[in-house]
């Protein structure tokens, strides 16, 4: 903060006066000046340029956060049993099918006070038989880790993956006007469960209808200028649904709301046109209602449709098709043979295919999604386990090597998960041996990684750990 003395001195330094009764005033005036009106003018100033500082890095962070959030490896379109779990009141279970329509819902209570184990087990082996489940989701709040090690004692009929799901958002969801839209015969605890469901089958489909605010990520978003958090939180939503692309089959009337051109009042003209006649081809999009040419060129490209087209399921924009066509006639093979056939796409030569309209990178980009067409840029999910021999903070000791997985992330550290309901801080100053200017460059959300416990105070709550010197999976 400024020093008023020195602006005083300063001030008198620069105003030279001559008689006594002048300097008196001067002095006065240059006083009554300082204190009154400079100082607080300049405090003000400095605070309000390191508030819009502070403001701006934490707004840049909660949108990278919150981009490898979204952008999280999906399982996809499979058959999914979900579970809400908890205590006194029961774990709400779900069965949704692939493309995440909730099929059934009831509740079981397989931990005290009812332990009813031998009944929930036999629900859930019937259940998983009779909706041919391939997976099982199960929420990581209360009671998350018991139901865990309860479902995975089972044994079933074919082979389930058993994925542990943040839950963060869930509750919000099932609260929201958006929850009660999509299910309004069901109560909270459905809604949840399915929620959980569906984040497993695809993240960015789900979790784009929870505020970004309630989801555990982030560092003091709730104080940041909300006109700059929503710009930031806006752009970083509608550029991952660009990047990944929507199935017109499964998506939702907000998830189309991103896609670019498209805003809240042709999305749900999408919607209804497939509810009422179905969209079998990008080029139905047209017969839309307000779908102009300019809209049509903006969203085409993003817009995966199941129809007869295989490039309609493509990242191929549609005004490139007839090049498509071009390059699979000169080497005498349709769409259908070219596509996924990497043997055909070595022969075409990209370079006779440049033009005004079409330059090289283009083309580069249409090779690369011809032969792996609808890949999705965000990976592969892997079924993570807790070290099950620490139950609570009480079992930590220091040096204990545990493996874990990076739930926040911020500008002082990152909180990684062990599977005790209490995360613990990696420091930056302990991520890496070298020296980390920007956190986010270092670590992800949903990171796998293995951690040392430093220090683990039961009374406090406090876990300190380090990755420095570990190798990472």
């Amino acid at each position: 903060m400024p020093d008023s003395t020195f602006l005083l001195n300063l001030l008198f330094d620069t105003i030279k006066t001559e008689g006594f009764y002048l300097n008196t005033q001067v002095k006065t005036a240059a006083e009554d000046a300082c204190e009154r009106l400079l100082v607080p003018s300049m405090e003000n100033e400095t605070i309000g340029h390191y508030r819009q500082k502070a403001e701006t890095e934490s707004a840049r962070l909660f949108a990278v956060v919150l981009k490898q959030l979204l952008l999280a490896p999906p399982l996809g379109q499979k058959n999914i049993l979900a579970i809400d779990p908890g205590f006194k009141s029961g774990c709400k279970i779900v069965c949704l099918d692939k493309n995440g329509r909730l099929l059934h819902n009831e509740t079981i209570y397989p931990h005290p006070p009812q332990s009813q184990q031998k009944i929930a087990s036999h629900k859930i082996s019937t259940l998983v038989s009779q909706y041919k489940i391939d997976a099982i989701a199960i929420g990581d709040g209360t009671a998350g880790r018991e139901t865990a090690t309860f479902i995975q004692r089972l044994r079933f009929d074919r082979k389930i993956q058993v994925f542990v799901v943040n839950e963060d958002g869930a509750s919000v969801y099932s609260a929201s006007a958006e929850g009660r839209k999509e299910f309004p015969e069901y109560d909270v605890t459905v809604r949840g469960a399915v929620s959980i469901g569906r984040r497993l089958m695809d993240p960015l489909a789900e979790l784009i209808k929870i505020d970004p605010r309630s989801l555990g990520i982030g560092q003091y978003q709730h104080e940041i200028d909300e006109m700059m958090l929503n710009t930031a939180l806006d752009q970083t939503i509608e550029h991952c649904v660009n990047t990944v692309g929507v199935n017109l089959e499964t998506a939702s009337e907000k998830l189309l709301t991103y896609v670019s051109g498209i805003g809240e009042v042709m999305a749900k003209k999408i919607i209804d046109a497939r509810a009422n006649s179905g969209i079998h081809s990008r080029n139905e999009l047209k017969n839309i209602k307000g779908m102009g040419d300019k809209t049509y060129e903006m969203c085409a490209g993003f817009i995966r449709v199941n129809g007869d087209n295989p490039l309609d399921k493509s990242a191929v924009h549609p005004e490139n098709y007839t090049l498509v066509e071009r390059m699979a006639k000169d080497i005498d093979t349709t769409i259908a043979g070219l596509i996924g056939n990497d043997s055909l796409i070595q022969k075409i030569d990209i370079s006779k295919y440049v033009s005004a309209e079409v330059g090289l990178p283009t083309l580069k980009d249409i090779i690369a999604e011809l032969s792996k067409p609808g890949r999705d840029v965000r990976g592969i999910i892997k079924v993570f386990e807790f070290n099950t021999e620490i139950k609570s903070i009480n079992d930590l000791q220091p040096d204990l090597l545990l493996p874990g997985i990076i739930t926040n992330i911020t500008n002082f550290g990152a909180f990684v998960d062990i599977g005790i309901k209490k995360d613990g801080l990696v420091h930056i100053s302990e991520i890496s041996d070298e020296f980390i200017s920007d956190i986010s460059s270092a670590v992800r959300l949903n990171q796998q990684v293995m951690v040392k416990v430093l220090s683990a105070d039961s009374k406090t709550g406090r876990i300190q750990f380090s990755m420095k010197g570990i190798q990472q999976p």
